[in-house]
């Protein structure tokens, strides 16, 4: 079988990076993408993909990237689910990255950088 996603969108917010109780850096982040073609339903439609990055990868994207920030994202899809407090299961599908590239400069000069950061787990 296969999951793999590819993507390439602007940042809705700043990366804020989280550690968790095992002292493990977490990023979540949302990604913008156009619509374009027969899915497109009104001007500058868009979709916001919720994406989580962990570890080394976690910490270099919150330090280098910005909102606004264009980056292409290399995963799979991943969906989990909780009770929320009212005993509600709540569903979330989102991309677990593997490979990240920052496409452009936060400064946002007109050249590209592109560092892709391989596993680190």
């Amino acid at each position: 079988m296969i999951n793999q996603v590819t993507l390439v969108g602007r940042l809705t917010k700043d990366p804020e990076l989280k550690w968790t109780t095992e002292d493990r850096a977490v990023l979540n982040l949302t990604v913008a993408l156009n619509r374009f073609g027969k899915n497109k339903r009104v001007d500058n439609d868009a979709d916001f993909i919720q994406c989580v990055v962990w570890g080394k990868r976690a910490e270099a994207t919150a330090e280098f990237c910005s909102k606004g920030q264009l980056i292409g994202i290399v995963g799979e899809l991943q969906s989990r689910n909780y009770l929320n407090k009212e005993e509600q299961k709540i569903y979330i599908t989102e991309v677990l990255v593997h490979q990240i590239r920052y496409l452009s400069s936060r400064n946002k000069e007109e050249h590209i950088v592109n560092i892709v950061q391989e596993d680190d787990e």
